[in-house]
């Protein structure tokens, strides 16, 4: 049986608030994590300003965190598909935001 689905029969109403419904933008997560919990908490960097206040932290267990993964990587995957590949290719000043995994140096 998919983990992600409920089971036959079964419905689930989510409800989104209106506040919930706009949305928070975030170019920082912070992820830590203790045996029982994964704790993910969202902040905003903007140049020139110090000082980054945490907008919303998510504590999961670690099996929702790895179908969390799952699920984003299945949706990237789409997005993908259809739009064409994310460049991770970020400007050589920025020193804020997501920071992309390291890979291979590209070789001109």
């Amino acid at each position: 049986m998919n983990q992600n689905k409920p089971p036959q029969g079964q419905q689930i109403n989510i409800e989104l608030g209106e506040k919930e419904a706009e949305g928070i933008y975030s170019n920082l997560a912070i992820i830590t994590h203790s045996p029982a919990e994964f704790i993910i908490d969202f902040t905003r960097i903007v140049p020139g300003v110090p000082k980054a206040k945490v907008l919303s932290r998510i504590i999961t267990t670690p099996q929702h965190a790895k179908m969390l993964m799952k699920a984003l990587k299945d949706n990237i995957e789409k997005f993908e598909a259809r739009f064409g590949e994310i460049k991770m290719e970020m400007p050589v000043d920025q020193h804020f935001g997501f920071v992309p995994p390291k890979g291979p140096e590209k070789v001109n």
